[in-house]
Parts: C-alpha cells; structure tokens; sequence
C-alpha cells in the first residue's frame, strides 16, 4: 500500500547535506582553526580566489619554461602593416575535387577548406594526390608543386613569389704599408759640417761656497 502523499511526507529524490559551517569556535566539532589551517592566505576571511598558475609569488612554471613560436611573437612574422600571413591547404584536402577540376581560392571556399578568401592561399604537400588538377594558389610548396605534376595537373601562381636579393659586401680594401724614404747622402755631411761650426761647451767654473760658520 503506498503512502498518501501529503506535505508532511515529501521527501527529496536525493538525500540533502548541509554545507559545513566553519567558524563557530572550539566547541564546533573543527577545533581551534575550523579547518583552516593556521595561517595564511587561505585562512584569512572573505575571498581568497587566485588566478590560474599563481604559485604564491614564486616564478610561474608558465614563465620558466621555454615560450614556443606563435602568432604574436617576435620571430614568427613581422608585427605591423605588412604582417604577411596564408591560409595553409594540404594535397590531401584536394580529393574532393573531381579529375580535370580547377583548384581556386573561391571553389575551395565552397568546398569548405577555407572561411574566406581574404587571405593568400598556400599548398602544401602533405598527403597524395591522384587525381588531374589545375591548382591557381598564391604560393604552394616544392613538395606540393611535385606531387601536383607528377598526377599530370599543372600548378599557376596567383602572384609571383619573391626573390630575396643578395647582399654582396664589398671587402675592405687592405692597407698598403708605407715605405721608409731612404735618407740622402747630402744630409750627412751637412750634418756634419754643423757639428764642426758649434763650438764644444766650456766647463762651467763651480765656485767654493763657504761652509756655515766660516766667514
């Protein structure tokens, strides 16, 4: 026979656990810190959230490992106007065309490989590809170029690539080492003659001071 239900018989479809309350002094059951521990942040009242990897002021271990490449830093493209960036595509990506199809930045827009066409467009050559296409792309890769001709298709660049110009730097030229000029003969005797025309100095005649107390 079951129950009537009444207010007085409702009960919960899970058994309810009160939230503990701490704080309440040594008679509370927790003791003198009320499972706080002793001291410290974690002890104090109020919130004491921190945010994710703080490790108490310590060096984070976001900050000692070693940062990776990536699209804000330094040495991954250059920050600014012409920041040059493109939307990488993969062989393997292109069977979803049908054989002897023309690979473009707006038919992969509608194959769903690309969002938009906004960005410059590069093939990559991971993967097979086994079926005869005509790829018209911003930039595509050796290895994508190779696989793309050996399947009999032909590949045509939207925009021509760059090429870096090398600098040549010019060698210093080397200092040649300055000659001593050969001193002439007719300066030796000239030097001579004048030795002979200045007459030897005379002996300078010291006079006998008296000594202190002789007068």
């Amino acid at each position: 026979m079951t129950e009537k239900l009444t207010l007085h018989t409702i009960k919960p479809a899970q058994d309810r656990k009160g939230r503990k309350r701490v704080g309440r002094g040594q008679s509370s059951g927790k003791g003198r810190y009320s499972g706080r521990g002793i001291k410290g942040q974690k002890s104090r009242s109020g919130s004491h959230k921190m945010r994710a990897g703080f490790e108490g002021g310590q060096m984070p271990i976001y900050m000692r490992l070693g940062k990776q490449r990536g699209a804000t830093s330094k040495d991954a493209m250059p920050i600014g106007p012409f920041r040059t960036s493109t939307a990488p595509v993969n062989v393997s990506a292109l069977d979803r065309f049908d054989d002897g199809a023309e690979v473009t930045p707006e038919s992969l827009v509608e194959k769903g490989l690309l969002k938009n066409t906004k960005t410059d467009v590069k093939l990559l050559g991971n993967g097979e590809l086994k079926k005869k296409l005509t790829v018209r792309v911003h930039a595509i890769s050796a290895t994508a170029r190779e696989k793309v001709e050996q399947a009999g298709g032909t590949v045509a660049l939207l925009k021509e690539p760059k090429v870096k110009k090398k600098q040549h730097h010019k060698p210093k030229p080397k200092s040649e080492p300055v000659a001593a000029e050969p001193e002439s003969e007719s300066a030796a005797p000239e030097a001579e003659a004048s030795e002979a025309e200045t007459p030897p100095e005379s002996p300078v005649e010291t006079a006998e001071q008296p000594e202190p107390g002789e007068e």
